[in-house]
């Protein structure tokens, strides 16, 4: 399975998610943060991204008979290169856009469901903005947005850090200007 199908599924997505940031979890741990994903559904795609060298087995022990294993993501295999992106095509963006949407609305779930969620104190945002800019403006707020975000990219899970889900979405709407 090529890195698009690995990635390209919204469990494998939140999978992915929450072993960001130099965590080293258990499947046990993992089904505690994606609650509502089954069991048996949660240890295939575990499977699968182990198989498709997205995760690596940081430790393994002996838990009653049973040997547990805790995961760890490995970055460099947790993305699409430039090289394999220009070999997406329309229908794969169609793909990966649905299951990114698909695993940010399960996040925004369980964060509402769960006891104490409070959007006003936790600063929840999902603003959309309609915005006219130039080849020249466009790659500007790209970069404005590369900047922003790529220093934090590799904070690593600590215990006075919370872990945030952040999903810029940049597309055209219309064709031509009018």
């Amino acid at each position: 399975m090529g890195p698009l199908e690995l990635l390209g599924h919204p469990v494998r997505l939140r999978i992915v998610h929450a072993l960001r940031g130099g965590r080293e979890l258990t499947t046990a741990e993992l089904g505690k943060r994606i609650a509502d994903v089954s069991k048996a559904t949660l240890y295939r795609h575990v499977e699968l991204l182990a198989e498709g060298g997205v995760l690596e087995v940081a430790e393994e022990r002996r838990v009653r008979g049973a040997v547990e294993r805790r995961f760890r993501l490995r970055q460099e295999r947790a993305s699409i290169t430039p090289e394999q992106l220009e070999q997406v095509t329309v229908q794969d963006h169609q793909r990966g856009f649905a299951a990114a949407m698909a695993a940010m609305l399960a996040e925004f779930t369980a964060y509402t469901e769960r006891d104490g969620a409070d959007p006003i104190a936790d600063l929840v945002g999902y603003r959309q903005h309609a915005i006219w800019l130039t080849q020249a403006e466009l790659h500007q707020l790209i970069e404005g947005m590369r900047a922003a975000i790529l220093p934090v990219l590799s904070n690593e899970a600590t215990p006075d850090r919370s872990r945030y889900l952040l999903s810029p979405i940049l597309f055209p709407t219309e064709g031509d200007s009018p």
